[in-house]
């Protein structure tokens, strides 16, 4: 469940690590992996229920970064799915992806995740992540199965949506330009984002976001999801020396 991180280690020049699930039975392979492979950052999630571990990560000089909230519902083909949203809602096309960077660039400025927590982090390197996912998003198959776009005559908003399973569909990048919000685009793009997880043949849907970004998680919970899982993110940076010394 741990792994190098190549796109991190690219954009940062450093050994990066990633492990989504760090849990007592995993904690101690992790860290020695880390060490083998003389790891210099590892990004480590483990569930909030894990007080232990996350004070082990502490204890390895861990820093809390961020809280990520998972939320989930239900989705059959005969569920009503509505909105009042009179922007229309569309297939990305290639000529937007200009704007829908630029969206990116401006929506996730100074945003709450991981990253821009680390002060360790070069903020200008940081502050690309968010635009250049949702680029990728726009490229690639293997980032995003479909990517949606708010056209009100110019591109005012996206979606990047991808099956995780044959059962399962998520929600995973989202961003509204500032000029277009108050006008039920995200509402819009969360509907249009469950029939089409319907269509693929899903029956679940699931979207996550920081556990402080309250304004999200009242309209998932208006359209009928409940939080099932919620997880820390810890930073461990390790030093030179301490390799030396395994």
């Amino acid at each position: 469940m741990i792994s190098l991180s190549p796109l991190d280690q690219e954009r940062f020049g450093i050994a990066i690590a990633r492990c989504d699930h760090v849990t007592p039975a995993n904690i101690e392979e992790t860290l020695e992996y880390c060490r083998a492979e003389r790891v210099r950052m590892l990004i480590a999630r483990c569930p909030i229920s894990e007080i232990g571990t996350a004070q082990k990560l502490e204890a390895e000089g861990g820093r809390l970064m961020d809280t990520l909230i998972h939320y989930e519902r239900a989705l059959s083909p005969d569920v009503t799915l509505e909105h009042a949203c009179e922007v229309a809602i569309r297939p990305f096309r290639p000529s937007d992806e200009d704007a829908v960077r630029t969206i990116a660039q401006e929506s996730f400025r100074g945003y709450a995740g991981h990253y821009h927590a680390d002060p360790r982090l070069d903020p200008a390197l940081v502050a690309e992540i968010y635009p250049s996912w949702a680029v990728r998003s726009c490229r690639s198959s293997d980032v995003a199965d479909q990517v949606l776009v708010a056209d009100d005559g110019d591109v005012a908003g996206f979606a990047t949506l991808r099956m995780n399973d044959r059962h399962r569909g998520e929600g995973v990048l989202f961003a509204v330009g500032e000029r277009a919000r108050g006008r039920g685009i995200y509402r819009a793009f969360m509907v249009e984002g469950m029939r089409w997880c319907i269509g693929r043949g899903a029956d679940r849907m699931v979207v996550s976001t920081q556990l402080t970004n309250g304004v999200v998680q009242n309209v998932w919970i208006g359209l009928g999801f409940t939080p099932t899982s919620a997880f820390y993110t810890f930073h461990v940076w390790f030093s030179r020396d301490s390799h030396d010394s395994a």
